[in-house]
């Protein structure tokens, strides 16, 4: 049973167990033990440690740092910086590790922990365990490194550069971007400056929110949990797209020039197209999760692309991608992985992707999003009280068996908690928004009376 880690790093409220200065220090000691036996090298043992802009960052940094150090350990610190920037970093800088303290589209008051292993990858399940395991067993107390054993902090001043560099190359040397206005919402998060940058260089015009953080306005009413606010945008600017982020920039939701929302699904089906027909889907196949519209993989067959599925969670898609040897996945939420340019979900190389696609064919977002056709769905949040095994809870495993039922193979029920927040998610998908209300809402009473918290 873990203690710390969830579906995606250690995750909670900031000063509050195990989000503490505390735990930061000793989450520090044992990561840095552990790297240092993974990788057992002569000379200096090296962690990137990067951040997103809420308050609680500057505490955690100093937390995990002061850990890592009194292992003999460096730390090579970049700041606020994208969570796919500190994949690239940690490849780029040589680290045993790279961490990342950013709660992504939480609200600022949480904050969280998570790590890639030193070829850019999140962590698999067995180590997370093993980093665990040390903190709690206590192993290390006595192991106390001193005089000139010690590790040193040092701050990388070219590390947003150096990032900027490595994203402007995952397109074609012959494009750029003259002539196209880009709206940008930021979210106020860790893409703020290198967003806006990256596509004033590349020579669009470019509007801009959410470039002002203040530790405490990321995600707030803002970003691709808000893309109302990106739509905004395009229609008074009159931008031909528009970029919303989450805090951490792993991910992107993306704004057509009619004002129309383009998530991870439409994503990824234009981009598998184009990649399919340039040959370079890899086994001409796609990875998406259980919460993919089921439009997309009907054009993809259609097209004669496959669809793989796996659980929700970016860390499942990038396993089954590596498993498959597929360079294409992501999640309807806007996490897209284009293996062949970064380790994880990348925002940005995402929406450059998507931009050089209508560079190259002169279409419209809007026209390449019509790729698929997306069926009706719903997706509710119900807090919970405790996540029980719903099939333990007769009368919600009876409503959902009734609402499959009822479906008859033309529609689909998914239900999940979620890996970081007391919450159920409940997701259905008909061809009518009629019969999915009616499910939605039969369900969602059910919860309420059973597991809600009232």
């Amino acid at each position: 049973m873990r203690k710390l880690f969830g579906t995606d790093g250690i995750r909670g409220v900031a000063n509050v167990e195990p989000m503490t200065s505390e735990m930061a220090v000793r989450l520090g000691r044992a990561a840095a033990y552990f790297f240092k036996k993974k990788k057992n090298k002569k000379g200096h043992h090296r962690i990137v440690i990067g951040k997103d802009t809420r308050l609680s960052g500057y505490m955690f940094e100093s937390a995990l740092t002061s850990g890592i150090c009194s292992m003999g350990v460096d730390v090579l610190l970049v700041g606020p910086m994208p969570t796919p920037a500190i994949a690239f970093l940690t490849r780029s800088l040589r680290g045993d590790a790279g961490v990342v303290i950013s709660a992504s589209h939480n609200l600022f008051e949480d904050n969280g922990i998570k790590f890639f292993s030193e070829d850019g990858f999140k962590l698999q399940d067995t180590y997370e365990q093993e980093i665990e395991h040390i903190i709690f067993s206590g192993e290390i107390e006595g192991l106390r490194p001193t005089g000139n054993k010690l590790g040193k902090a040092f701050r990388i001043d070219d590390a947003e550069g150096r990032y900027i560099e490595y994203v402007k190359n995952t397109i074609p040397k012959e494009i750029d971007f003259e002539g196209i206005k880009v709206a940008i919402d930021c979210a106020n998060g860790a893409a703020y400056k290198i967003t806006p940058t990256v596509l004033q260089e590349l020579g669009a015009h470019i509007v801009t929110m959410g470039d002002k953080p203040d530790g405490v306005n990321i995600n707030l009413e803002c970003g691709s949990l808000h893309p109302e606010k990106a739509q905004k945008m395009v229609l008074e600017s009159g931008a031909e797209i528009g970029i919303a982020h989450d805090g951490d920039a792993d991910r992107v939701i993306l704004v057509d020039e009619k004002g129309g929302i383009i998530d991870g699904d439409k994503m990824m089906a234009m981009c598998a197209l184009e990649m399919k027909r340039n040959g370079h889907l890899y086994q001409d196949t796609l990875i998406a999760t259980i919460m993919s519209n089921i439009g997309l993989e009907i054009a993809m067959k259609e097209a004669g692309i496959r669809v793989v599925r796996t659980p929700v969670g970016d860390r499942y898609v990038l396993e089954e991608m590596i498993r498959s040897n597929c360079n294409l996945g992501g999640e309807q939420s806007g996490h897209v992985i284009f293996l062949d340019y970064n380790t994880t979900g990348d925002g940005l190389i995402t929406a450059l992707q998507v931009l050089t696609l209508i560079k190259k064919t002169g279409r419209s977002l809007s026209s390449l999003a019509s790729c698929m056709k997306t069926f009706p769905q719903k997706l509710v949040n119900i807090r919970v009280r405790e996540k029980k095994a719903l099939d333990s809870v007769p009368e919600i495993r009876d409503v959902i068996r009734e609402s499959e039922k009822r479906l008859d193979g033309k529609g689909r029920v998914i239900i999940r908690y979620s890996g970081t927040e007391p919450l159920l998610r409940i997701m259905v998908e008909a061809d009518t928004e009629d019969v999915i209300d009616i499910i939605v809402n039969n369900i969602s009473d059910t919860v309420h009376k059973f597991l809600g918290t009232g």
